[in-house]
């Protein structure tokens, strides 16, 4: 009687941290199935194995899945066998375009695919037939094969037991060898899975996809029973740091759903018709991986890894530049003309994306420049610019081609675009003296809208809820908040997800909409303290973490970039005609250069925009960690933001490592002068308020949140929402209504590690400063006497520590412990600000009519009270050239005389500084297409 001899491997561990997770190992004779044991669990790994074949090339390409509601591009393969032609491709339409979108993957022949990693070749399973044990070791025997020879041992050393396996062709063709012998579960007993990048929760891959390594943000699959994550992880050699990581190079891909449509993580090395997988005969492909069992949840699981294996930890430092040197530089970036601001469209040029068109996020982030940094040249050359966009435009992307398709642009004036929580934010920020804000806001409440894309918005929602208590005070809208998020928080974040499907999105792209309102239900926490929000915060941002880049482990060695005096090349811009960016030569820190923190850019756009440095997250995974005690958000939002850039980067990392956009003069050319990556300029000020809100919040946490400065709330879209400071008064220790003040320049420090966050009250300067290094620091610091003199009495204050600080010709030296802060108050100084001041002072009394509608042009006109600072008329018609040639408002001026401002080209818009508190009168006289005068009623604002 023929039988095979088997052997038990036993791997016991306890449910211990990283240093006490060494495998206890016992092998009874007459198995070999691998048990690791966690808890009372035990789990078996067999050594088995699925190898594919091809003797032809298998034509691997990306392509765009057949999804619902989701775009995303999976790995295919040709097949000949009509049986296996499984793989239905999305339909793009001409809206799917622009930077991010591969033309080489969305529109391409029809064909024979698979996307099935079963039948990407021919299929050969292998088992282990014996087993030997050694000290350290496990080695597996297996059956022969006419195509190859394979080997494989277990490692017990280190805190997972690692795999490895190699084959030598017998025959040459192309090969790829898959570890399928991980535990498997039904989707009944799985309570949670997890396949980079789209499939989290139970949000469960329709078929057997195989996510290439370039693609996985940690290069596992993994599948949670309720009490332990089990997966099969790559080691980090099998994704080295150099070359950055693509499809070209990637040496292996993960899987989840097996042939028996059972959830069994796997992994296939090298992926067929991929990097390595053709082989000639007696070659040698060798691989290894770890295999998993962690007592906690998949998202906690995965911070475990990326710590155990990648050693990702608080790696990043200012290095180049203080936080605050980027942002004045990209404030002053925002300010020229490289910034491609379009004025007569109000808009930022999207070019790169849309030929001829403009986008913008929101008009707060440039009017929270203007006040926090006490710049009127920010508030007229771009805030109030956005502000009248933001009222009077249809969507956020405008433009005058009524051809053009490409991501569904808008020519209309049919405003206002901004969003609810927008409207209410500049409601207060001017002391609630325009009421045109508020009534827009209810309306808006009580509509649905089309902002972004074709993402459709529905107004009454417990989101809205809440930005209208804050805004009103009204209860009914804080009840109906909490009722609001107590059903989406039974509906979204305590059962896990199966589709995407989430009742407050009418599709899936950027990250936000995968992981739940997470940001909203921090923010409600903070208005409520109900501890159930803070919980479904802290679960939303760490599947969150699941989006940003674990791998490649970062070396601790100089890598040479800009080989030859060149900047790396965007295939896309290269496709676009843009010309060569040229830099030095030079080695810098490979941690300078990694992608650790960031995050892709989208489902849709991953597979081209590998690390996005928008990350918007991070302030608040930043404050989140410090409610939640959760170290990892903490690290991880450092990662996302610290010494990566002197001033704006461009988007993302995306073809190879450069220094290229370190350098204080990167985004210093013209549009067609950058090559390494894209240019969004409506990024530009929502990157800058994302530093400050950074800055602000570091310092908040820094101080245990004895530095506090409200906020309002910036939505934008996609994913770029942060705080909006600078209007609301906060508190600096023991002080209370302190002003945020942080002008351009206001302090030189002798060193870069330092960032600060500076704040004013009459006869005080208030200065928090924290280290961003792993030492403690000292330095020199200087203020601007241009804006602070210090009297002959002048003192520092200490709040953090006994330091007796002299200060001497506005200069003074100041010690920050590691990664730590330090806070000073200087008393008996003058301060010079006059714009904060003025934009600040709402004292005056309420326009009771401050908004009309005019039928004549479909025109809307509003009533601006801007503080102390102005009043001003803005007027704007909906009928467009079609219908009319010209537009002029005659209006009355101060002085009683009457004036006409003509606008001949479309879009008819007008705005009128008015000044003094007096009613405003005007009317339009509109000449049409066929030349005849149309005139409208007279009216008047201002009453």
């Amino acid at each position: 009687m023929n039988y095979v001899r088997k052997y038990y491997l036993l791997l016991l561990f306890a449910c211990m941290p990283f240093a006490c997770l060494l495998a206890q190992v016992v092998i009874p004779a007459g198995y070999t199935e691998m048990i690791i044991k966690s808890g009372k669990r035990s789990y078996g790994f067999s050594p088995a194995f699925t190898v594919l074949y091809n003797a032809t090339d298998p034509g691997m390409a990306l392509k765009p899945a057949g999804l619902k509601k989701v775009e995303y591009n999976v790995l295919t393969w040709k097949v000949t066998d009509s049986s296996k032609n499984d793989f239905r491709q999305k339909k793009i339409g001409a809206a799917m375009a622009g930077d991010g979108f591969d033309d080489r993957i969305l529109r391409t022949k029809s064909e024979w695919r698979t996307a099935n990693i079963f039948n990407a070749g021919e299929k050969i399973i292998v088992k282990a037939t014996s087993a030997r044990n050694g000290i350290d070791t496990v080695h597996f025997s297996f059956p022969p094969s006419d195509k190859f020879f394979l080997t494989a041992y277990l490692l017990k050393k280190g805190p997972y037991p690692s795999l490895h396996f190699s084959i030598r062709p017998l025959q040459a063709g192309y090969y790829s060898i898959g570890y399928t012998g991980a535990p498997s579960l039904s989707e009944e007993q799985a309570k949670g899975i997890w396949q980079p990048l789209i499939w989290q929760e139970k949000r469960i891959p329709d078929a057997a996809y195989c996510t290439p390594a370039f693609m996985a943000t940690l290069p596992s699959t993994f599948v949670y029973d309720g009490t332990n994550t089990v997966g099969v992880l790559a080691t980090s050699k099998e994704i080295p740091f150099q070359p950055l990581p693509a499809l070209p190079n990637s040496r292996f891909g993960v899987a989840l759903v097996n042939e028996q449509k059972k959830l069994q993580p796997q992994i296939y090395a090298p992926i067929p018709g991929g990097y390595l997988s053709k082989m000639e005969a007696g070659q040698v492909f060798d691989f290894s991986c770890y295999l998993v069992v962690v007592p906690k949840p998949i998202n906690q699981t995965y911070s475990q890894l990326a710590k155990d294996v990648f050693g990702f930890r608080d790696y990043r430092r200012n290095d180049i530049a203080s936080l605050n040197t980027a942002l004045d530089n990209i404030v002053d970036y925002s300010l020229s003309q490289y910034a491609w601001f379009i004025d007569s469209l109000k808009g930022c040029a999207y070019s790169t994306d849309v030929p001829g068109a403009v986008k913008n996020v929101s008009s707060l982030n440039p009017l929270e420049l203007a006040l926090v940094m006490d710049d009127s040249v920010m508030f007229e050359k771009r805030a109030y610019p956005l502000m009248e966009f933001m009222l009077s435009r249809e969507k956020f992307l405008f433009a005058l081609d009524s051809t053009q398709k490409i991501q569904s642009p808008s020519r209309k004036l049919k405003g206002p675009i901004a969003p609810l929580s927008e409207l209410l934010a500049l409601y207060e920020v001017f002391g609630k003296k325009n009421p045109f804000y508020l009534e827009m806001a209810e309306k808006e409440y009580n509509t649905a809208r089309v902002r972004n894309l074709d993402n459709k918005e529905i107004g009454k929602n417990w989101i809205n809820d809440m930005w209208l208590y804050k805004a009103t005070g009204d209860q009914k809208y804080l009840q109906a908040s909490i009722e609001g998020a107590d059903k989406y928080l039974a509906q979204r974040i305590e059962q896990a997800q199966t589709g995407f499907n989430d009742p407050m999105q009418s599709g899936y792209f950027f990250w936000p909409t995968f992981t739940g309102r997470w940001i909203e239900y921090l923010q409600l926490y903070e208005l409520t303290n109900y501890e159930r929000y803070l919980n479904a915060a802290r679960e939303g941002a760490r599947n969150y973490t699941m989006f940003t880049w674990m791998v490649p482990a970062v070396p601790d060695s100089l890598i040479t970039v800009n080989k030859g005096g060149k900047a790396p090349m965007y295939w896309y811009l290269r496709s676009k005609g843009h010309r060569q960016m040229y830099y030095p030569e030079e080695q810098a820190p490979a941690w300078r250069l990694s992608e650790t923190g960031l995050t892709p850019e989208s489902s849709g756009t991953a597979t081209g925009h590998r690390g996005i440095f928008m990350a918007n997250y991070a302030p608040w995974m930043l404050r989140l960690g410090y409610y939640t005690r959760d170290s990892f958000l903490i690290q991880v939002a450092k990662a996302a933001i610290v010494g990566r850039y002197r001033n704006f980067p461009g988007y993302h990392i995306n073809t190879e490592r450069t220094t290229a956009y370190e350098k204080f003069d990167f985004p210093m050319h013209e549009h067609k002068d950058q090559s390494v990556n894209s240019f969004h300029y409506n990024h530009i000020l929502p990157m800058a308020s994302m530093l400050l809100d950074y800055l602000v919040t570091d310092v908040f946490v820094r101080s245990n949140a004895q530095i506090d400065f409200p906020a309002d709330y910036m939505e934008g879209y996609a994913y770029l929402q942060n705080k909006m400071y600078g209007a609301k008064k906060g508190k600096f220790y023991t002080e209370k209504d302190v002003q945020l003040w942080m002008p351009s320049g206001l302090l030189n420090i002798s060193n870069t590690e330092l960032n600060y966050v500076s704040a004013r009250k009459r006869n005080k300067l208030f200065l928090a400063f924290t280290n961003q290094s792993a030492i403690a620091v000292t330095a020199r610091v200087t203020i601007d006497p241009s804006r602070v003199q210090l009297n002959s009495k002048a003192r520092l204050i200490s709040f953090t520590g006994n330091q007796n600080i002299p200060v001497i010709d506005s200069s003074f030296t100041i010690t920050v412990p590691a990664n730590g802060l330090a806070a000073v108050a200087i008393d008996g100084v003058s301060v010079r600000s006059s714009f904060q001041n003025k934009i600040l002072d709402t004292g005056s009394s309420v326009i009771t009519v401050d908004y009309a509608k005019i039928k004549a042009g479909k025109a809307e006109a509003m009533l601006l009270q801007l503080g102390k600072y102005d009043r001003r008329l803005y007027v704007y018609l909906q009928d467009d050239d079609n219908k009319f040639r010209s537009a002029s408002l005659v209006y009355t001026n101060a002085n009683g005389h009457q004036q006409t401002i003509t606008d001949m080209a479309y879009p008819f818009e007008f705005t009128v500084p008015v000044g003094e508190a007096k009613p405003v009168s005007f009317f339009l006289s509109l000449i049409q297409t066929d030349g005849r005068e149309q005139k409208s009623e007279s009216v008047t604002l201002g009453q």
